[in-house]
């Protein structure tokens, strides 16, 4: 089998695609694949490293207000469909697969154009406008939220979760903290602000070190490169207690997931699967400069059913994440009964879903 993948510009769209690759390839050696984004996103980098074919068109997202650059952008989406064409005649694919971000647009549009069976894979709870635009084009869209339902065509759609949540399982949680240097029996908690770190979150932890020093639990507090030495300036001036481990990133995430017991983070879509397919409790903080504010739905989604705590950009202080930590870890039961909450909402088994989906259309 063929396919050909498409989804670039962030994190959320990529890597869940390459879980999706990683976990074929594990069932299905035979499989070839060829990934379609762009050279100035995040995936010119992280896709070649995985030593997948990558070809790249050039795209850019419509503006939300009136705006010459609009149609460029439309002449932009008009090339990228030809040689996107010109890319999918030459590999021949069996399935067209994107998974979000402004360059699935020319891709799965080119695709099903051409009759090749296409999928979309929407995140996030509230779908983005390129993968409401191919909603139209494609054969299935996979969710991973039913709050996602309601945008698409009730009979293309089906539930699947995200990829990335089948790739954390049998993670070894004492590796994960041994690298990292924590302790291996006292209770963790682990904050971090997505790949890039989040500034409001920092500030709030440094606010609150001088407190968190007498907690009878270790914070493993993560940074993001860019905000790293700025942060360690300030915890200069405050100290930095023995039971707070800094870092300005972790390469080894799903292991140090699977070694925590509450996580502070924000609520983007792959981190929620992440979380949810462990059963780890979580201080959600989402962030308020996205797209029709998707990462506070996504967040309510757990926070309603007990999964999770949610805790809003605008309302958040040292002294408030510090009550909120001491809360959930402070009470074995609420712990518990977040962590049920958390699992039960899970989908560890997603990319075999979305492999399924793919070979379904492909028979077809």
């Amino acid at each position: 089998m063929r396919i050909a993948v498409s989804g670039g510009g962030t994190g959320g769209h990529i890597y869940p695609a390459l879980a999706l690759i990683r976990e074929i390839h594990k069932k299905d050696e035979d499989v070839e694949f060829l990934y379609i984004g762009t050279k100035s996103g995040l995936e010119s980098t992280l896709v070649p490293r995985e030593k997948i074919p990558f070809k790249s068109i050039h795209i850019t997202g419509f503006k939300r207000k009136l705006s010459f650059e609009n149609v460029k952008t439309v002449l932009r989406f008009l090339k990228g469909v030809r040689d996107s064409k010109k890319m999918l005649k030459e590999f021949h694919p069996d399935v067209v697969i994107g998974t979000g971000g402004y360059v699935c647009g020319p891709v799965v549009y080119a695709a099903a154009k051409m009759g090749i069976p296409t999928i979309v894979h929407e995140q996030n709870s509230v779908p983005g406008l390129t993968n409401k635009f191919l909603s139209r084009y494609v054969d299935k869209i996979a969710i991973c939220f039913e709050e996602a339902r309601q945008f698409f065509p009730e009979q293309k759609v089906e539930m699947t979760g995200n990829p990335r949540a089948s790739e954390v399982l049998g993670q070894d949680g004492i590796k994960g903290r041994l690298s990292t240097g924590l302790k291996l029996k006292v209770p963790t908690v682990l904050i971090f602000g997505g790949s890039r770190g989040a500034k409001p979150i920092n500030e709030a932890v440094i606010k609150s070190l001088t407190e968190l020093s007498s907690k009878p639990y270790q914070v493993l507090y993560v940074t993001g490169d860019s905000h790293f030495e700025e942060v360690q300036q300030e915890v200069e001036l405050v100290g930095n207690p023995e039971n707070v481990i800094i870092k300005p990133f972790i390469h080894n995430m799903p292991e140090v997931l699977a070694g925590v017991d509450l996580t502070v983070a924000r609520a983007g879509a792959t981190t929620l699967a992440e979380l949810t397919s462990l059963g780890i409790p979580s201080i959600l903080i989402p962030s308020p400069y996205v797209t029709d504010n998707h990462q506070e739905k996504n967040a309510r989604a757990l926070s309603e059913k007990g999964a999770a705590r949610l805790l809003l950009e605008k309302d958040l202080t040292g002294p408030k994440l510090v009550e909120s930590i001491d809360q959930i870890l402070g009470q074995e039961k609420k712990l518990a009964d977040m962590k049920k909450a958390a699992k039960k909402l899970g989908m560890p088994d997603a990319a075999q879903r979305v492999y399924h989906l793919i070979k379904e259309i492909a028979a077809k």
